[in-house]
């Protein structure tokens, strides 16, 4: 019998064995504790009695797949291991500072590297290099192609590598390219650093993503991932001040020229010491320059153990383990996860077009170029807010498609106003409050990510899922940088338009994903319902169907 095929009997076995939850609570739960220790406590129990190793056989078939798979690990994997729920509150307040900070300092010289470009352009990069908003155009498009293509690419090379050696010379070397950007002098040198930032840049967030999910159960994930994003907005903030600041700067060489110079050298530190500060695995942290390591061995075993109890496949593929053209092929045809690609495409085109014109656009309501990039920053603050708030009211409501439907119910009339009001950019203020509320408009990336991760059974799916995802939000990106045009300028009626249409479209593509999985669940689960014990046995022994395919698998939604 495949491994494959045991680990979905021992789990079915699992589910007839566990200990009920009310009776835990009975025995453990004090009635002198207050309303948060007791809700604690009830979660922490809940978590033990979903426990999928209290079965001696599961345990023992595990532990021989986590040593025949080199699972790093293994060595602290134990069935009976028990700890206490303040003891994990901790450990992960730990892992957010060490392993959470970390990534959100790292995407802070992505974005930065990234988003500097609408920076640059409320100077006079495009007269200097004489290029036409067309050309501008055309670079954003080579740029999100070229990051298109090295999603995947990146991300074989980093499960190969590892993260923590993939990611810092993935950081150093687009830094360099950045600061190369300081000498253009045409629209030709402009396509070509934008292509190579591309290719460098393509694979960051799944590698990073693969990387976090090391350390995090999938429910902790989605939030995890918001402070991701939230440090996107973050960095809009500070890269607006700091361009502020930089185009005051009177010398011969024009403030976007210092901009890249400084914005580079800056990310290029970043990933110098993203090298000595990432870590392989919860059990690899001792470094020459760190012999204590972050974590003593009783945590190191909370961490690894609270982590394979949630999903026990992150311990069937060892962490510098590549993906064989196979296990690739299987990845990329579940089909159930295509809906979720789908909103990938279409979700981000008007924010994504809107924020790359954003600067450009308050230029031509008459607002200077230093003025242009302190009006940015509201927009960016609001976004993190709003970001924060709908994650966690996900998480709260355990509804990701349904809570989902909040980006296009605040998006759809603001593009409208946009759109159809005839005063629009002849009275900039209330135009600029219009386009501000557009640019903070509720972004699900980070609950579509996590979708992805969930609804993915085994880690060589979640690897390839996390970058095909990313790749048809790239994909987005390349029509949003497209929709508008310079002979649709000032008011821009025709890309608003566009815009207005696929804000639209996002209400029936939620909805439709919504039934898809309620039905796949509900279908899945009658004919499992009147299946007998030894039916589902037979069915799982026999049975051809694989990850996400099985009847036994439920999809979140």
């Amino acid at each position: 019998m495949s491994f494959e095929k045991k680990s979905s009997v021992f789990q079915e076995i699992t589910k007839d064995k566990g200990v009920s939850t009310q009776s835990l609570s009975d025995n453990s739960i004090g009635s002198s504790d207050s309303i948060f220790e007791r809700d604690a406590k009830q979660s922490h129990l809940e978590k033990e009695n979903k426990n999928p190793f209290k079965d001696p056989k599961i345990a023992e078939y595990y532990r021989d797949l986590y040593e025949r798979t080199n699972y790093e690990c293994r060595i602290r994997f134990d069935p009976d291991f028990s700890w206490q729920p303040k003891e994990e509150k901790k450990l992960v307040r730990y892992l957010d500072w060490k392993v959470t900070f970390l990534a959100c300092f790292m995407f802070v010289g992505l974005q930065i590297d990234r988003g500097n470009l609408t920076q640059a352009v409320s100077d006079s990069m495009l007269e200097d290099l004489h290029m036409s908003t067309n050309q501008y155009n055309n670079g954003l498009t080579i740029f999100y192609l070229a990051f298109l293509c090295a999603e995947l690419p990146s991300q074989l090379v980093s499960k190969r590598l590892g993260s923590d050696v993939w990611i810092p010379i993935e950081m150093c070397i687009w830094s360099l390219i950045c600061i190369s950007q300081c000498e253009l002098t045409n629209a030709t040198g402009f396509y070509i650093t934008r292509c190579l930032l591309g290719l460098m840049e393509g694979g960051f967030i799944p590698d990073l993503v693969l990387w976090l999910s090391y350390f995090y159960t999938s429910a902790e994930l989605s939030i995890r991932l918001s402070f991701f994003w939230t440090t996107l907005s973050l960095t809009k903030i500070i890269a607006s001040l700091l361009a502020y600041g930089i185009f005051h700067i009177e010398t011969k060489r024009p403030g976007w020229s210092w901009l890249f110079l400084i914005e580079g050298i800056f990310t290029l530190a970043i990933g110098i010491a993203s090298y000595f500060l990432m870590v392989p695995s919860a059990v690899q942290t001792k470094k020459p320059w760190n012999k204590k390591g972050w974590f003593t061995e009783r945590e190191e075993m909370i961490v690894v153990n609270r982590v394979l109890r949630d999903d026990p496949t992150k311990g069937d593929m060892h962490n510098r383990q590549g993906l064989n053209l196979g296990m690739l092929y299987q990845a990329i045809m579940d089909w159930h996860l295509w809906p979720i690609y789908i909103i990938g495409i279409v979700a981000y085109i008007p924010i994504d077009t809107v924020d790359s014109y954003l600067t450009l656009l308050l230029k031509s309501m008459g607002y200077t170029t230093f003025h242009v990039n302190l009006l940015a920053m509201p927009s960016y603050a609001l976004t993190i807010v709003i970001l924060l708030f709908t994650t966690w009211f996900s998480e709260k409501t355990k509804s990701i498609f349904n809570v989902a439907l909040i980006q296009p119910l605040w998006q759809v009339p603001l593009l409208g106003v946009l759109r159809w009001w005839k005063g629009s950019f002849d009275n900039k203020w209330p135009t600029y409050v219009i386009i501000t509320l557009i640019m903070g408009t509720p972004y699900i990336h980070a609950m579509m990510v996590s979708a992805c991760s969930r609804n993915s059974q085994s880690i060589k799916t979640r690897t390839v899922s996390a970058s095909i995802y990313n790749m048809f939000v790239q994909a987005g990106s390349i029509i949003g940088s497209n929709v508008y045009r310079t002979r649709d300028k000032p008011y821009y009626r025709t890309g608003n338009t566009a815009l207005f249409a696929l804000s639209i479209s996002m209400f029936p593509i939620l909805i439709l994903t919504k039934l898809f999985y309620v039905i796949l669940n509900k279908r899945r689960e009658n004919k499992w319902s009147k299946m007998t014990v030894e039916e589902r046995e037979e069915y799982i022994l026999t049975t051809k169907d694989r990850g996400s395919s099985k009847l036994n698998f439920r999809f979140a939604h």
